[in-house]
């Protein structure tokens, strides 16, 4: 089935405008934030397997590191752009894909991306 999904989550995507110009230090200042919802996503976690007897497995078999999302098609999303999803920032983790078009359907695909947590 084609986005949207009907009983998909709502998900804000939060991106800063234009910087006004430059901190004491020469760093660009942030620009305001704009919080945009995109409505009809799906919200998917999206888990690592540790490395078997790796430090990092600590007697676990998973551990979710974020989602993967799914918006609906044409949806402005990028790599500097942030998302919130069912009260968390997240990041955006590598370049969004655009799925051209559903090879049974023909109809648009949707916009996929990697959205991690923000911590710190």
């Amino acid at each position: 089935m084609p986005a949207p999904y009907p009983f998909g989550e709502t998900i804000v995507r939060l991106r800063h405008g234009p910087s006004p110009g430059r901190d004491e230090r020469g760093q660009p200042i942030p620009g305001p934030l704009t919080e945009t919802p995109i409505p009809s996503c799906v919200v998917a976690p999206r888990a690592e397997l540790p490395q078997v007897g790796g430090d990092e497995q600590q007697e676990r078999d998973t551990v979710i590191v974020g989602y993967t999302v799914y918006a609906p098609s044409g949806t402005d999303i990028v790599t500097t752009d942030q998302v919130r999803i069912r009260g968390e920032v997240c990041g955006i983790t590598g370049e969004p894909g655009v799925w051209l078009c559903n090879p049974f359907t023909g109809l648009a695909g949707p916009v996929q991306f990697a959205a991690d947590r923000v911590t710190g």
